[in-house]
């Protein structure tokens, strides 16, 4: 397990398997998941695993646009509370910079950004999974729902890009996403008319908008904004691929090594720091969890096997992994 969302990310998945004729149970559990996963709107589940899932029900029923159509059922309800001050801001810019910055709380995987140039506004959308068709079409086609939502239900994009090819009917895709549509792209994004980022939110109510906001802000952390913590948040997000690197953060910030490094600096940092730092919140967090498998938090921290896992814990907690989760069990007892 890598990175966990919310099991309403497979909201209308049990129903759309029924309705294509076929038994979503065992489908399921061919990915580790059952029913239960998903009777519960809070439960987390693997992002993996929801992936997968998807393939596999798009190939087994023969309906190569599955995640489009669970997108289309999307409303701004699935985000939870996020919606709730969502929904209350003044425009759609507003609205959708809290859905990111608070979109965490709904899948750890999601990475997304909104760049502007030439009066056009482009929503950059990422999984940090592998290659998964059916999910990325479920993002896209999600933020899409979110946008007309805010904007007013007529509302289409410039173009919609897809990194993956077209399949042979793209009648589902035009539906969904509009007319406009590029397969084979470098990435999934949503382009649209940056003046639409001012539009008014068509749900917004003023006098709600600051109970909302309070409510939120009362149960939610945002993501870190500051430049290490930007850098400490990457790491985090690459920890699990194995490829948590000097080199790869700087690339995903767009900079060289030197920047990072000046950035770093002037915090009181170094790369090495930071790293261990993250590590070690996190392996709180993992090695407490009594029915994660040690094999696995050493991987979620980036380690190459267990043996490195082990003897770095040693030296930073002065015991082993087994006893210090033992210990954390007594004292719950």
């Amino acid at each position: 397990m890598r990175y966990l969302v919310l099991n309403t990310a497979l909201h209308g998945y049990v129903d759309l398997l029924r309705s294509l004729g076929a038994d979503p149970l065992p489908l399921l559990a061919s990915v580790g998941l059952d029913a239960c996963d998903l009777a519960d709107p809070d439960t987390w589940i693997p992002v993996d695993a929801a992936a997968e899932l998807l393939e596999r029900s798009a190939s087994a029923t023969g309906c190569h646009d599955l995640g489009l159509r669970l997108a289309e059922g999307r409303r701004l309800a699935t985000l939870g509370p996020i919606s709730l001050a969502a929904r209350e801001e003044p425009d759609v810019r507003h609205a959708l910079e809290v859905i990111m910055r608070y979109q965490h709380l709904h899948n750890e995987a999601l990475r997304s950004r909104i760049t502007e140039s030439n009066g056009l506004a482009t929503l950059h959308l990422a999984l940090e999974t592998g290659h998964a068709r059916q999910a990325t079409e479920l993002t896209v086609g999600t933020a899409h729902s979110y946008l007309s939502t805010l904007i007013g239900s007529s509302w289409k994009p410039v173009t919609v890009l897809l990194s993956h090819d077209a399949p042979a009917d793209t009648t589902t895709h035009h539906r969904a996403l509009g007319p406009a549509i590029r397969f084979g792209q470098d990435s999934n994004a949503i382009v649209f008319y940056a003046a639409d980022l001012d539009a008014p939110n068509q749900l917004a109510d003023p006098l709600l908008r600051p109970y909302a906001r309070q409510y939120l802000q009362a149960i939610a952390v945002p993501r870190p904004q500051g430049e290490v913590d930007r850098i400490r948040d990457l790491i985090e997000a690459l920890l699990p691929t194995g490829r948590c690197s000097l080199h790869r953060i700087a690339h995903s910030l767009g900079v060289d090594r030197k920047t990072v490094h000046r950035q770093l600096t002037r915090s009181g940092a170094t790369f090495s720091s930071v790293l261990n730092g993250v590590r070690v919140q996190l392996a709180q967090q993992y090695v407490g969890n009594q029915n994660r498998p040690l094999t696995q938090t050493a991987e979620l921290l980036g380690f190459s096997a267990l043996s490195a896992f082990s003897r770095w814990f040693r030296e930073e907690f002065g015991t082993s992994a087994t006893a210090w989760r033992a210990a954390r069990r007594d004292e719950s007892t």
